[in-house]
């Protein structure tokens, strides 16, 4: 029983020794980033004057080797700097999950306790596990945003520009390009508006948009602990404190999956529910 202090000690200064490595980490990232972002525009800058130069003077190899080099250059730099933003985004989010794992613990006990500290790893992962599945929501709502927007942006431009495409078909009649495109256009624009109709980029995205919602006012209810299920009491003893804090993970686990399989069954259902109809609008129609 006489040790038990002396491991939280070790267990509360190495938590915040790693913090405190974490933030001097990020706080230097955003210098890093834009030192290497300034030597990448000057080597992009260097290649186009180079380039430039070779046009004027053919002859010369010398300005040959220092445009490749600058390049060269600029390819590297430009690949290391998108590592080294990686690596910067992934250690903030590391160090705002990490924070919000301790913030519930702060906010019942300002002066936090070595146990609460012990149960801040679980908190964490539970936390980055639910803050990934919202990542991944994010950039499915966006890439099926941009590409139904895209697509039915493209619709309706190739469908205006049609008739006057004909117009200017009767007035140029010599040039051959422009013949064509009163049958391309068309073309492109029935092939487009049938992929979106096809593929259900607009239900993906509000679908998406509406498990973010629900995942990060859960994640919020969990980080604060506002629910029932995510409260433990401050008067209880260790033994129970402890138990209710594993309590509370679980139920916010438990209901962050609940709401990432009703996502995921959602597409199944939807199937099963066109091929139960598809036998009965066939013998109404017969």
């Amino acid at each position: 029983m006489s040790d038990n202090p002396i491991d939280y000690k070790a267990m509360t200064t190495s938590v915040d020794r790693d913090q405190t490595e974490i933030s001097n980490t990020v706080s230097s990232s955003p210098q890093i980033l834009s030192f290497v972002k300034i030597i990448e525009y000057l080597s992009l800058a260097a290649f186009i004057g180079a380039w430039s130069l070779t046009r004027v003077f053919p002859e010369n190899q010398l300005i040959v080797i220092w445009a490749a080099v600058f390049l060269s250059s600029f390819i590297f730099i430009f690949l290391a700097n998108r590592q080294l933003a990686s690596y910067s985004r992934n250690r903030a989010n590391e160090l705002e999950i990490r924070r919000k794992a301790e913030l519930y613990s702060y906010l019942l006990n300002p002066n936090t306790s070595a146990e609460n500290n012990l149960i801040t790893p679980v908190r964490e992962k539970a936390l980055r596990y639910c803050q990934e599945l919202i990542d991944d929501y994010k950039n499915t709502r966006e890439t099926s945003r941009n590409i139904y927007y895209t697509f039915q942006l493209a619709t309706v431009i190739l469908s205006g520009v049609t008739p006057i495409l004909v117009l200017v078909d009767k007035l140029e009649p010599s040039q051959a390009f422009f013949k064509w495109l009163p049958v391309i256009c068309p073309a492109v624009a029935s092939i487009v508006a049938s992929i979106v109709t096809s593929f259900p980029f607009q239900e993906n995205w509000i679908s998406a948009n509406t498990t973010v919602e629900l995942l990060e006012a859960e994640q919020e209810k969990f980080v604060l602990g506002v629910s029932p299920a995510y409260r433990y009491d401050d008067g209880a003893d260790e033994a129970q404190h402890q138990q209710m804090a594993k309590m509370a993970i679980e139920n916010f686990i438990t209901q962050v999956n609940e709401i990432h399989l009703k996502q995921i069954q959602k597409p199944d259902e939807t199937r099963s529910k066109e091929q139960n109809t598809d036998p009965a609008q066939s013998t109404e129609s017969n």
